[in-house]
């Protein structure tokens, strides 16, 4: 017994919940009126449910959308949403069935036929007014995107400077390859004094760069460790390489670079303050020890001249390829720093608005663009279908197409269509009128119609089947579901939703397909705005 109350208690429980109630707060009104439609049902906090949501529900513009408002009543939850709904034309219309979703599962709200009336207007009793001056229209919402264009490149602009300005200056002496030892400390020394450090009060900085001068030109010209010896260490291997190598070094120089080199410690480490004079001294004595120590080096003089001009080649050669690497790093570094920063910025707009936001604004989305352009209200073929699409559809000449059987029964076929079914979206439409009364079984119908498909390509064709009601009361059959497109021409594949519309009439059978690509949240909206305002017309007899 308790099993069984138990799946009553479900069942009801299921069928309450998925209970719309549809009321609107007035079936009359004039043009341009909101009319207040509101749809409420009742369901437990397990259940999720979603609302209709569309710029237009059949002829009537969706002006407002609501919040949803909710309130408690026990263990359950009673929604109420509310949409305003307008029209600027005056005649009846019908609010079709609205689709409430319940965990995925479609219910229908009722539909309601209302009246839009023309408003009266006395020009012999209304005053008269002029003309109003053309109004400013609304700045356009894409601003932003020109105002996040200028901040990215400002951005990227500001971290390449930085990273320019700021860089280590190892990293910037680097770059300039010279022959020489003796070149490099010469240009070095120049560019020392072109700063004007100790002038600036940078009498630190100057000393460690000058003595950085001396110590790379004697490690690199004589093979010592200059740069990480003491002073005392510094001299001692100077004075021994001197005797090793033969090297002609005055004691009087080794004095002077002694002198220099505790003098900048001095300044280092004990912030020591020379005096002017004492500085251009320091500064003379350093470049004059350069050049005796240069002096001094024995010139090996090559035997083979062509040797001679091979080595020198080499160098020349490997000077060229290291500045080469020098400027493709610093490219490098600029385009990784730029592309950083492009990507940081894409991240945070896909954090704010959605990856789907960022992709369609910047790649484009044919779909988007279907759906936000200027839509057509037009009627094709025999029946008349009425229906409103993103873009007009074009006639096709299916009488070539037909067999002789066919041809004696059909009085008429009218196709009209947009894109193709491999393309982006896809949208068929067909009128059929039979000289005589047919007896026209919907089902295979749906059938013949999926058999065509799979003729054009279509694979793993899954179908579902449920009736359908247009806005003025004509039932037929749908069928929904998803397919696989193959083109064998390009050998591309897509996973695709269709969406298959049949009616018959006396006298005639009208047919609509809607396909678009699975999961396109945009070729979702498009169907379900042309479904809801599909309108049918009796055959001509």
């Amino acid at each position: 017994m308790r099993f069984k109350l138990y799946i009553l208690l479900l069942f009801t429980s299921s069928l309450f919940a998925q209970k719309v109630t549809t009321s609107i707060d007035s079936t009359s009104k004039k043009i341009g009126a909101e009319f207040k439609l509101t749809l409420k049902t009742e369901t437990d906090s397990a259940t999720k449910v979603k609302f209709p949501n569309g710029k237009f529900f059949g002829a009537l513009e969706v002006i407002q959308s609501y919040k949803i408002d909710t309130i408690k009543n026990g263990n359950r939850y009673e929604l109420i949403k509310k949409y305003g709904l307008t029209q600027f034309d005056s005649g009846k219309y019908i609010i079709p069935k609205l689709p409430v979703l319940f965990n995925g599962k479609a219910v229908f709200s009722d539909s309601i036929k209302i009246e839009v009336a023309d408003v009266k207007v006395d020009t012999l009793k209304q005053k008269m007014y002029d003309i109003k001056d053309i109004a400013k229209a609304d700045s356009s919402s894409n601003w932003w995107k020109y105002l996040l264009v200028l901040l990215l490149i400002a951005v990227i602009g500001y971290f390449i400077y930085r990273y320019i300005k700021n860089r280590p200056k190892k990293d910037i002496e680097e770059e300039i390859v010279f022959k020489t030892p003796i070149e490099k400390a010469t240009t070095l020394l120049q560019q020392l004094e072109s700063k004007e450090l100790w002038q600036k009060g940078e009498v630190k900085s100057y000393y460690s760069e000058l003595t950085d001068i001396a110590r790379t030109y004697i490690e690199e010209e004589i093979n010592i460790p200059a740069m990480e010896s003491t002073t005392s260490e510094l001299i001692l291997n100077l004075r021994l390489t001197a005797k090793k190598k033969k090297l002609k070094l005055t004691q009087e120089t080794l004095q002077n670079l002694e002198k220099v080199l505790k003098q900048a410690d001095l300044v280092k480490f004990a912030k020591v303050k020379p005096l002017d004079y004492e500085i251009e001294e320091d500064k003379k004595r350093i470049s004059s020890s350069i050049v005796v120590i240069h002096n001094s080096i024995p010139v090996i003089v090559e035997k083979d001249d062509e040797l001679a001009i091979w080595n020198e080649q080499q160098k020349e050669k490997a000077r060229l390829e290291k500045i080469k690497k020098a400027k493709q790093s610093q490219t490098i570094t600029i385009v990784s720093i730029s592309a950083g920063v492009v990507i940081l910025c894409l991240s945070i707009l896909i954090y704010i608005k959605g990856f789907d936001y960022v992709k369609d604004g910047i790649f484009g989305n044919p779909t988007k663009e279907l759906a936000e352009g200027k839509w057509i209200f037009s009627e094709y073929g025999n029946p008349g279908i009425k229906i409103e699409t993103p873009e007009v559809l074009k006639r096709i000449d299916a009488s070539k197409q037909l067999s002789k059987e066919n041809t004696a029964l059909i009085k008429s076929l009218q196709v009209f269509t947009y894109g193709n079914v491999y393309k982006d979206f896809y949208v068929f439409l067909s009128t059929t009128s039979f000289k005589k009364e047919q007896e026209t079984d919907l089902d295979k119908s749906v059938e013949g119609s999926i058999k065509e498909l799979e003729r054009q390509g279509a694979t793993t064709v899954l179908v579902k089947t449920d009736d359908f009601e247009t806005q003025n009361g004509i039932s037929g059959k749908k069928a929904y579901g998803t397919l696989t497109m193959i083109n064998d021409k390009i050998g591309k594949s897509e996973k695709m939703y269709y969406q298959l519309l049949i009616f018959k009439q006396d006298g005639g059978l009208q047919q609509i397909l809607i396909m678009h690509k699975d999961g396109d949240s945009f070729g979702n909206d498009i169907a379900d705005r042309i479904l809801n305002s599909v309108e049918l017309k009796q055959a001509e007899k």
